[in-house]
C-alpha cells in the first residue's frame, strides 16, 4: 500500500495544496510552522479517524471555514483508489471511496498507516487513555469489524453510566435494578471481546517490540508489555475514570483468564463486587475503559523509571512493532510508515540505525525542519514546504 497523491482543501494552514509521493522514502522539509506535520496528520486521519495532535476534528479545519477536505490517491491491492473525507465543524463527517459514499468509520479498511511523532512520548509517560487508544487503533487496522464492537461498548457504557447516575440521585428502584442487569449483560458481551482482543495484541507485540528497540538503540534493555486489567483486582483507592485501579493484576494473569475462557465470568463477577461502589459513584468502575498496559524496561516500569531517551526509544519501537504486525497480516501490503520530526531527537548512530530499520517498508514519509538531520538514503525524494505551499518536490 502507498499514497501516490495527497490533496487538501481548507485543512489547517492549507487553502489548497497538491502533493505527489513516490514509493520508498519521501522527505518533507520546512522550517517549523510551515505545514509539514499538517500533511502527515491528514494522512493519519484517513487510517485512524483521529489526530495525533488534537482531540477534536474542528481544530483541523482552516480558520474561517466550515469544512476541510482530504483526498488521497492510493495504490491498494494492485488497484488505484481515491479516498476522500470531508471534516465538518457541525454535523457528521462524510467519506467516499472512488466517489461512492461510505460510512466514515469504514475508511481504515482502505488505508493503513502508522505514525510516530513527538507527542507519542505520552504513550510511555502519559495516562492510560493514550495507551488504550493506541491498542484500539491498531486492533481496528488489523480487524476493521472491531470498530463496531468498540462503538457498541462505548454506547452501552454511556447508557449504563447514565442509569447509575440516575440511581445515585434517586435511590435504586426495582425497575432500575432490572434495567441495570440488562446493561451489565451488554457491557460484558462487548467488553469481554475487547479485553481478549487487546490481550492477544499485547502478546503479539512482544517480539517485534524487542526487535525494533534493539534495532534503534543497539542494545537489549528488555522492553516488554504487561496487561493490567481492572476486572482482575480492585481496592478502595479507585480514582477517576482515567485511573487504573491500583489493585489490578498484570502479566500472565490476563493470559490465563483468556485461556480458561473465563473473561466474561470474571467481568460479571467483578461488576457484582463493585455494585455498591458504582451506585455511590454513579459510574462504571471496571471494564476495558479502565484497563492499562504497563511498559517495562530493564525489568522496571518505563513510566517513572525510564530516562527521556529510553522513553522516546520505547515509544518509537512500539510504533515500529505495530507497523511490523500490520505488514505481516495485511493482504494490501505494508502500511505507510510516517515519521514526524523524529530524527532531530536522535544522535547520529541512532539516526543511521533507524534509517536501516525503515528502508524495507514500501513507503516511508518523513518530516524534518533541517535537511541534514535525515540520513541521505531517506532523502532521495524531497518535498519542500513553505507557508502552506509546496515550493518544489
Amino acid at each position: 500500500m502507498r499514497v501516490t497523491h495527497l490533496s487538501l482543501t481548507d485543512f489547517r494552514n492549507y487553502a489548497q495544496v497538491e502533493v505527489p509521493f513516490q514509493p520508498g522514502p519521501n522527505l518533507i522539509v520546512g522550517s517549523n510552522g510551515q505545514g509539514k506535520t499538517n500533511l502527515v496528520e491528514a494522512l493519519g486521519f484517513l487510517s485512524t479517524l483521529g489526530s495525533h495532535r488534537v482531540s477534536t476534528t474542528a481544530a483541523m479545519i482552516r480558520s474561517g471555514e466550515e469544512s476541510a477536505i482530504i483526498r488521497a490517491k492510493l495504490e491498494y491491492n494492485g488497484r488505484d483508489l481515491l479516498a476522500e473525507v470531508q471534516i465538518n465543524r457541525s454535523g457528521l463527517n462524510r467519506a467516499q471511496i472512488n466517489r461512492s459514499v461510505i460510512k466514515t468509520r469504514e475508511l481504515p479498511r482502505y488505508f493503513s498507516s502508522v505514525l510516530f511523532a513527538p507527542e507519542d512520548l505520552a504513550l510511555v509517560r502519559g495516562d492510560p487513555s493514550g495507551r488504550r487508544r493506541f491498542l484500539d487503533q491498531l486492533l481496528v487496522l488489523r480487524s476493521p469489524r472491531l470498530t463496531g464492537v468498540l462503538a457498541d461498548y462505548d454506547r452501552v457504557l454511556r447508557q449504563r453510566n447514565s442509569l447509575l447516575k440516575s440511581a445515585r440521585a434517586s435511590g435504586l428502584r426495582t425497575t432500575q435494578l432490572g434495567t441495570l442487569e440488562v446493561w451489565d449483560d451488554r457491557l460484558v458481551e462487548f467488553g469481554s471481546e475487547i479485553i481478549d482482543e487487546r490481550a492477544k495484541l499485547v502478546e503479539e507485540l512482544g517480539t517485534p517490540l524487542r526487535t525494533a528497540y534493539e534495532a534503534v538503540v543497539g542494545a537489549d534493555h528488555g522492553p516488554a508489555l504487561l496487561g493490567a486489567l481492572s476486572i482482575l483486582g480492585l481496592d478502595d483507592t479507585l480514582g477517576s475514570e482515567e485511573d487504573t485501579p491500583s489493585g489490578a493484576s498484570v502479566g500472565t494473569n490476563d493470559a490465563g483468564a483468556k485461556e480458561a475462557g473465563a473473561t466474561a465470568d470474571l467481568f460479571r463477577a467483578s461488576l457484582a463486587g463493585v455494585r455498591r461502589k458504582e451506585l455511590d459513584r454513579g459510574m462504571t468502575l471496571v471494564g476495558p475503559h479502565r484497563d492499562d498496559v504497563v511498559f517495562m524496561l530493564n525489568a522496571l516500569p518505563a513510566r517513572g523509571y525510564a530516562s527521556h531517551g529510553e522513553s522516546w526509544s520505547f515509544a518509537l519501537a512500539l510504533k515500529l512493532a505495530a507497523a511490523e504486525l500490520l505488514r505481516r497480516d495485511s493482504s494490501s501490503g505494508d502500511p505507510v510508515l510516517i515519521l514526524d520530526d523524529v530524527f532531530a531527537e536522535l544522535d547520529q548512530s541512532r539516526r543511521s540505525r533507524l534509517a536501516a530499520a525503515v528502508l524495507g517498508f514500501d513507503q516511508v514519509l518523513i518530516t524534518a525542519a533541517v535537511f541534514e538531520d535525515v540520513p541521505k538514503q531517506l532523502a532521495a525524494h524531497t518535498i519542500h514546504i513553505h507557508a502552506g505551499e509546496v515550493i518544489d518536490g
